[in-house]
Protein backbone atom coordinates (compact mmCIF):
# COMPACT_ATOMS: atom_id res chain seq x y z
CA UNK A 1 0.00 0.00 0.00
CA UNK A 2 1.44 3.34 -1.10
CA UNK A 3 -0.03 6.10 1.71
CA UNK A 4 0.39 9.63 0.75
CA UNK A 5 0.49 12.12 3.85
CA UNK A 6 -2.22 14.44 3.33
CA UNK A 7 -1.45 17.13 6.07
CA UNK A 8 1.05 19.82 4.69
CA UNK A 9 -2.90 21.09 2.08
CA UNK A 10 -2.85 24.99 2.37
CA UNK A 11 -6.61 24.60 2.12
CA UNK A 12 -6.24 23.56 5.96
CA UNK A 13 -6.67 26.47 8.50
CA UNK A 14 -3.40 26.15 10.56
CA UNK A 15 -1.43 24.67 7.76
CA UNK A 16 -2.04 27.93 5.42
CA UNK A 17 -1.07 29.85 7.82
CA UNK A 18 2.02 28.66 8.91
CA UNK A 19 2.62 28.25 4.93
CA UNK A 20 2.03 32.01 4.86
CA UNK A 21 4.29 32.72 7.60
CA UNK A 22 6.72 30.49 6.34
CA UNK A 23 6.82 28.33 9.99
CA UNK A 24 9.76 26.03 8.77
CA UNK A 25 9.63 24.04 12.29
CA UNK A 26 5.84 23.66 12.17
CA UNK A 27 6.07 22.20 8.02
CA UNK A 28 8.46 20.11 9.53
CA UNK A 29 7.34 19.07 12.62
CA UNK A 30 3.93 17.42 10.29
CA UNK A 31 6.14 15.81 7.45
CA UNK A 32 8.17 14.34 10.26
CA UNK A 33 5.00 12.77 11.72
CA UNK A 34 3.66 11.50 8.83
CA UNK A 35 7.00 9.86 7.57
CA UNK A 36 7.42 8.17 10.64
CA UNK A 37 4.17 7.19 10.70
CA UNK A 38 4.25 5.55 7.66
CA UNK A 39 3.57 7.90 4.54
CA UNK A 40 5.70 7.45 2.00
CA UNK A 41 4.95 10.39 -0.14
CA UNK A 42 4.24 13.92 1.98
CA UNK A 43 1.62 15.69 -0.42
CA UNK A 44 2.51 19.34 -0.45
CA UNK A 45 -0.36 21.43 -1.57
CA UNK A 46 -0.43 25.27 -1.92
CA UNK A 47 -3.22 26.06 -4.38
CA UNK A 48 -5.28 28.78 -2.06
CA UNK A 49 -2.19 31.14 -2.59
CA UNK A 50 -3.23 32.32 -6.17
CA UNK A 51 -0.25 33.93 -8.33
CA UNK A 52 2.22 32.93 -5.34
CA UNK A 53 1.49 29.11 -5.65
CA UNK A 54 4.60 28.47 -7.37
CA UNK A 55 6.85 29.94 -4.92
CA UNK A 56 5.14 28.68 -2.02
CA UNK A 57 5.40 25.15 -3.78
CA UNK A 58 9.03 25.47 -3.94
CA UNK A 59 9.41 26.41 -0.17
CA UNK A 60 7.45 23.15 0.96
CA UNK A 61 8.84 21.26 -1.26
CA UNK A 62 12.63 22.17 0.11
CA UNK A 63 11.67 22.69 3.60
CA UNK A 64 10.04 18.98 3.65
CA UNK A 65 12.93 17.12 2.01
CA UNK A 66 15.25 18.92 4.48
CA UNK A 67 13.52 17.57 7.44
CA UNK A 68 12.84 13.65 6.09
CA UNK A 69 14.01 11.69 3.45
CA UNK A 70 10.70 11.15 1.56
CA UNK A 71 9.68 12.09 -2.32
CA UNK A 72 6.95 14.74 -2.25
CA UNK A 73 3.66 14.35 -4.17
CA UNK A 74 3.58 17.41 -5.61
CA UNK A 75 -0.29 18.71 -5.67
CA UNK A 76 -1.79 21.35 -8.31
CA UNK A 77 -2.98 21.55 -11.80
CA UNK A 78 -0.86 24.37 -12.61
CA UNK A 79 2.16 23.20 -14.46
CA UNK A 80 4.16 26.16 -13.94
CA UNK A 81 3.86 25.94 -9.99
CA UNK A 82 5.05 22.20 -10.22
CA UNK A 83 7.94 22.30 -12.45
CA UNK A 84 9.05 24.91 -10.13
CA UNK A 85 8.69 22.66 -7.12
CA UNK A 86 10.34 19.67 -9.29
CA UNK A 87 13.46 22.21 -9.64
CA UNK A 88 14.04 21.86 -6.34
CA UNK A 89 13.09 18.06 -6.01
CA UNK A 90 15.20 15.29 -4.53
CA UNK A 91 14.90 12.13 -6.26
CA UNK A 92 11.18 10.95 -8.09
CA UNK A 93 8.12 12.56 -7.28
CA UNK A 94 4.76 11.88 -8.02
CA UNK A 95 2.14 14.54 -9.63
CA UNK A 96 -1.51 15.39 -8.08
CA UNK A 97 -2.49 15.08 -10.69
CA UNK A 98 -3.65 15.13 -14.58
CA UNK A 99 -6.82 14.31 -15.47
CA UNK A 100 -9.00 14.20 -18.89
CA UNK A 101 -10.00 18.12 -18.93
CA UNK A 102 -8.37 19.25 -21.73
CA UNK A 103 -6.84 22.07 -20.51
CA UNK A 104 -5.34 20.25 -18.00
CA UNK A 105 -4.53 17.74 -20.41
CA UNK A 106 -2.50 19.46 -22.60
CA UNK A 107 -1.14 21.55 -19.98
CA UNK A 108 0.61 18.54 -17.86
CA UNK A 109 1.05 15.99 -20.15
CA UNK A 110 4.03 17.99 -21.99
CA UNK A 111 5.89 18.05 -17.99
CA UNK A 112 4.95 13.98 -17.55
CA UNK A 113 5.73 12.87 -20.81
CA UNK A 114 9.26 10.34 -21.07
CA UNK A 115 9.86 11.22 -17.38
CA UNK A 116 10.34 8.85 -14.48
CA UNK A 117 7.52 10.78 -12.49
CA UNK A 118 4.82 8.87 -10.85
CA UNK A 119 1.24 10.41 -12.16
CA UNK A 120 -2.35 10.74 -10.42
CA UNK A 121 -4.40 10.10 -12.99
CA UNK A 122 -7.87 11.34 -12.21
CA UNK A 123 -11.18 10.10 -13.66
CA UNK A 124 -12.47 13.85 -14.42
CA UNK A 125 -13.63 14.56 -18.01
CA UNK A 126 -15.01 17.82 -19.64
CA UNK A 127 -18.27 15.87 -19.56
CA UNK A 128 -17.94 16.22 -15.53
CA UNK A 129 -17.76 13.73 -12.58
CA UNK A 130 -17.97 10.45 -13.50
CA UNK A 131 -20.87 8.29 -11.88
CA UNK A 132 -21.16 4.67 -13.15
CA UNK A 133 -17.93 2.07 -13.27
CA UNK A 134 -18.74 2.48 -17.16
CA UNK A 135 -18.18 6.54 -17.32
CA UNK A 136 -14.93 5.46 -15.18
CA UNK A 137 -13.18 3.14 -17.44
CA UNK A 138 -14.03 4.97 -19.99
CA UNK A 139 -12.07 7.45 -18.98
CA UNK A 140 -8.98 5.81 -17.22
CA UNK A 141 -8.80 3.87 -20.68
CA UNK A 142 -8.15 7.19 -22.66
CA UNK A 143 -5.93 8.65 -19.39
CA UNK A 144 -3.88 5.34 -19.05
CA UNK A 145 -3.11 5.17 -23.21
CA UNK A 146 -2.39 8.40 -23.21
CA UNK A 147 0.30 8.66 -20.67
CA UNK A 148 1.98 5.15 -21.89
CA UNK A 149 2.25 6.69 -25.59
CA UNK A 150 3.73 9.76 -24.22
CA UNK A 151 6.63 7.00 -22.73
CA UNK A 152 4.88 7.30 -18.95
CA UNK A 153 5.77 3.37 -17.56
CA UNK A 154 2.30 1.89 -16.22
CA UNK A 155 3.95 1.05 -12.94
CA UNK A 156 3.94 4.74 -12.48
CA UNK A 157 0.65 5.26 -12.82
CA UNK A 158 -2.02 5.91 -10.45
CA UNK A 159 -5.23 6.23 -11.15
CA UNK A 160 -8.05 7.87 -8.89
CA UNK A 161 -11.57 6.30 -10.03
CA UNK A 162 -12.94 9.78 -7.91
CA UNK A 163 -14.65 9.43 -4.95
CA UNK A 164 -18.39 11.22 -4.28
CA UNK A 165 -20.39 11.42 -1.50
CA UNK A 166 -22.38 8.17 -0.83
CA UNK A 167 -25.43 10.90 0.99
CA UNK A 168 -25.93 12.61 -3.00
CA UNK A 169 -26.40 8.47 -4.66
CA UNK A 170 -26.26 5.38 -2.18
CA UNK A 171 -24.48 3.62 -5.21
CA UNK A 172 -21.49 5.87 -5.13
CA UNK A 173 -19.43 3.58 -2.99
CA UNK A 174 -20.52 0.31 -4.65
CA UNK A 175 -19.56 2.10 -8.43
CA UNK A 176 -16.07 3.39 -6.91
CA UNK A 177 -15.04 -0.30 -5.30
CA UNK A 178 -16.26 -1.85 -8.87
CA UNK A 179 -14.29 0.65 -10.48
CA UNK A 180 -11.28 -0.23 -8.67
CA UNK A 181 -11.64 -3.90 -9.09
CA UNK A 182 -12.12 -3.47 -13.10
CA UNK A 183 -9.30 -1.29 -13.37
CA UNK A 184 -6.54 -3.31 -11.54
CA UNK A 185 -7.93 -6.39 -13.61
CA UNK A 186 -7.87 -4.73 -17.12
CA UNK A 187 -5.08 -2.43 -17.33
CA UNK A 188 -2.34 -5.07 -15.87
CA UNK A 189 0.54 -3.22 -14.31
CA UNK A 190 -1.56 0.07 -13.08
CA UNK A 191 -2.05 1.17 -9.65
CA UNK A 192 -5.20 3.08 -7.89
CA UNK A 193 -5.41 5.64 -5.67
CA UNK A 194 -7.59 7.94 -4.06
CA UNK A 195 -8.35 10.16 -1.04
CA UNK A 196 -10.96 9.22 0.93
CA UNK A 197 -13.06 12.27 3.03
CA UNK A 198 -15.71 12.98 0.11
CA UNK A 199 -17.45 9.89 0.63
CA UNK A 200 -18.26 10.58 4.02
CA UNK A 201 -19.20 14.39 3.41
CA UNK A 202 -22.22 15.71 5.33
CA UNK A 203 -22.71 12.51 7.07
CA UNK A 204 -21.83 11.82 11.35
CA UNK A 205 -18.98 10.13 12.55
CA UNK A 206 -17.10 10.42 8.72
CA UNK A 207 -13.86 8.67 10.36
CA UNK A 208 -15.47 5.43 10.91
CA UNK A 209 -17.59 5.58 7.51
CA UNK A 210 -13.63 6.38 5.62
CA UNK A 211 -11.76 3.57 7.65
CA UNK A 212 -15.09 0.90 6.95
CA UNK A 213 -14.38 2.45 3.13
CA UNK A 214 -10.66 1.70 2.86
CA UNK A 215 -10.75 -1.47 3.93
CA UNK A 216 -13.77 -2.68 1.58
CA UNK A 217 -11.46 -0.83 -1.26
CA UNK A 218 -8.50 -2.89 -0.24
CA UNK A 219 -9.98 -5.61 -0.87
CA UNK A 220 -11.36 -4.88 -4.36
CA UNK A 221 -7.40 -4.01 -5.14
CA UNK A 222 -6.78 -0.18 -3.87
CA UNK A 223 -3.18 0.10 -3.41
CA UNK A 224 -2.51 3.56 -2.80
CA UNK A 225 -4.22 5.98 -0.43
CA UNK A 226 -3.68 9.44 0.31
CA UNK A 227 -4.89 9.78 4.10
CA UNK A 228 -3.27 11.09 7.79
CA UNK A 229 -1.01 8.26 8.35
CA UNK A 230 -0.92 9.77 11.88
CA UNK A 231 -4.32 8.46 12.49
CA UNK A 232 -3.18 5.13 14.26
CA UNK A 233 -6.74 3.21 13.68
CA UNK A 234 -6.69 3.85 9.79
CA UNK A 235 -3.09 2.56 9.25
CA UNK A 236 -3.79 -0.41 11.45
CA UNK A 237 -6.62 -0.61 9.54
CA UNK A 238 -4.88 -0.54 6.41
CA UNK A 239 -2.06 -3.02 7.22
CA UNK A 240 -5.07 -5.80 8.54
CA UNK A 241 -7.01 -5.26 5.67
CA UNK A 242 -3.82 -5.86 3.13
CA UNK A 243 -3.38 -9.58 5.45
CA UNK A 244 -6.78 -10.32 5.11
CA UNK A 245 -6.98 -9.61 0.87
CA UNK A 246 -4.07 -11.42 0.38
CA UNK A 247 -1.25 -9.07 -0.25
CA UNK A 248 0.82 -10.41 2.77
CA UNK A 249 2.74 -13.56 2.63
CA UNK A 250 2.44 -15.20 5.57
CA UNK A 251 1.78 -12.07 7.51
CA UNK A 252 5.38 -11.03 7.42
CA UNK A 253 3.69 -7.20 7.66
CA UNK A 254 0.93 -7.75 10.11
CA UNK A 255 3.59 -9.27 12.55
CA UNK A 256 6.33 -6.97 11.94
CA UNK A 257 3.17 -4.05 12.72
CA UNK A 258 2.59 -6.19 15.74
CA UNK A 259 6.25 -6.30 16.80
CA UNK A 260 6.66 -2.02 16.11
CA UNK A 261 4.12 -1.90 18.77
CA UNK A 262 1.30 -0.41 15.79
CA UNK A 263 -1.66 -1.92 17.54
CA UNK A 264 -0.84 -1.20 20.82
CA UNK A 265 -3.14 1.59 21.07
CA UNK A 266 -6.05 -0.81 20.85
CA UNK A 267 -5.21 -1.66 24.35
Amino acid sequence: MIIVGELINASRKAMGAAIKAQDVEYIQKIAKEEFEAGANYIDVNAGIFVGKEPEYLQWLVKTVQEAVDAPCCIDSPDPKAIETALSVHKGIAMINSISLEKDRYDALMPLIAGTDLKVVALCMSDEGMPETMDQRLKIADKLINGLVQNNVPIDNIYVDPLVQPISVNSTFAVEFMNSVEAIMTRFKGVHTMCGLSNMSYGLPVRKFMNHAFAIMAIAKGLDGLIINPCDKMMMASLITAETLAGRDDYCVKYLKAFRNKQFEFLG
